[in-house]
């Protein structure tokens, strides 16, 4: 009996990745739920950042885009650059196209993976079964990443709802501040995105933004300049060359790599939300956070001016916007010999070729891959180029 390839996660890199191996007659168990991410950590109401170009699944037949979806739903179609898509569209069209490409996904955790004497990886799972993949594909996107700094940690006993500190993944109903005092700390979208949504739900918000990050709007499709390049997130020669030519970005230094990744389309609010947020949302730019505690139950965040003076800053409860660190070590299904045998760069896997790790049989997509294949796969526009090389590249390893 052939072995199949296990793909762990059913987001859109997990699920595109699984049509493409299930194109090629390779055996696949594909395990998790589907859109989890962007069904339950995203806030009710939150519109997509990407345009429609740049929010494909990619799949190894025509007839599965957004645009198909949106036809097949029997609703408007979303295809050009000011077309906004709404979470909930796009979840749903995530699930329509685990339907139709992955059908046989399962429902079910993966608690361990472990090397197996001989080849292979043994699984095991939440239902207590146990079984042998020929390869595993790495396909968790953003679930146990969140990163909250330092510097808000000692507000509080990690990050909780309920808590003085929360990480913005883990709100997706922001109608419980309604009447509260918030602070949002960051300047990127999701700190944007999430004070606008809470303001909008009654919330008094102020959003920090830290060092020398400030708030800012892209431009809108009509206002890019004519005369460079398309590319899925924006005109400009740079994305251009970032979004389609991934393949000799992992032989950049290392620290050339990592700073893109953080750098390429970092801070910056999309062109649609400008009218949402100005007006009200208080921003309050300072030097830096020089730490947090609490008082009362309540979070109070002690600040760094531009001037250089100290102040104090109090709040019902602070949403750390503060994004997600890539780091094998929070990957705790992976076995402890396996992560041991791992090179990384910076708590990174470091891939080669088709995805592949140092351990072969071992593949990252989405997010993992970034540092490796640059900030494309921190998009869903990267499954189109991640998804049928891994496929091929396994194809010929295992085949």
């Amino acid at each position: 009996m052939i072995q199949p390839v296990a793909v762990i996660g059913a987001g859109p890199f997990g699920l595109s990745a699984a049509a493409h191996l299930r194109a090629r007659g390779i055996p696949v168990r594909v395990f998790g739920e589907p859109m989890v991410s962007w069904r339950d950590h995203m806030p009710a109401g939150m519109l997509l950042k990407s345009t429609p170009a740049a929010s494909n699944i990619d799949a190894p037949q025509r007839g599965h885009t957004l645009a198909d979806y949106c036809d097949a739903a029997g609703i408007p179609r979303l295809v050009t650059d000011e077309d906004i898509i709404p979470v909930e569209t796009f979840s749903a069209y995530g699930e329509w196209f685990q339907r139709k490409l992955v059908p046989e996904l399962e429902r079910v955790r993966v608690v361990s993976v472990d090397r197996r004497q001989g080849g292979g990886f043994e699984l095991k799972l939440d239902s207590g079964e146990l079984f042998t993949a020929r390869a595993v594909v790495v396909a968790t996107g953003l679930s146990g990443l969140a990163h909250l700094p330092p510097e808000l940690a000692a507000a509080a006993d990690g990050p909780a709802p309920t808590g003085p500190v929360s990480h913005s993944s883990q709100h997706h109903d922001l109608a419980r501040f309604s009447g509260k005092e918030l602070l949002v700390v960051g300047a990127g979208q999701s700190a944007l995105e999430t004070a606008a949504l809470a303001a909008e739900a009654g919330a008094r918000v102020r959003v920090i933004s830290r060092g020398r990050g400030r708030v800012t709007f892209g431009a809108a499709p009509w206002q890019q300049p004519r005369l460079r390049p398309e590319s899925p997130f924006g005109r400009a020669w740079s994305l251009w060359a970032l979004s389609r030519y991934p393949h000799p970005y992992r032989f950049l230094p290392a620290q050339t790599r990592h700073y893109l990744v953080r750098r390429v389309l970092g801070p910056l609010g999309a062109w649609w939300l400008r009218d949402r947020f100005e007006g009200r949302v208080e921003v309050r730019e300072v030097a830096a956070i020089a730490g947090s505690s609490a008082r009362d139950g309540n979070p109070v965040l002690t600040v760094r001016t531009h001037a250089g003076r100290t102040e104090e800053l109090t709040a019902d409860h602070v949403i750390a916007a503060t994004g997600y660190r890539v780091n094998i070590a929070a990957m705790d299904f992976l076995g402890h010999e396996l992560r041991a045998e791992l090179a990384v760069s910076r708590g990174t896997p470091r891939l080669g070729a088709g995805y592949v790790s140092s351990v072969p049989g071992l593949y990252f997509t989405g997010l993992p891959a970034a540092a490796s294949y640059g900030p494309v796969m921190r998009f869903v526009c990267g499954t189109e180029f991640a998804s049928p090389r891994l496929a091929k590249h396994l194809a010929a390893a295992h085949g």
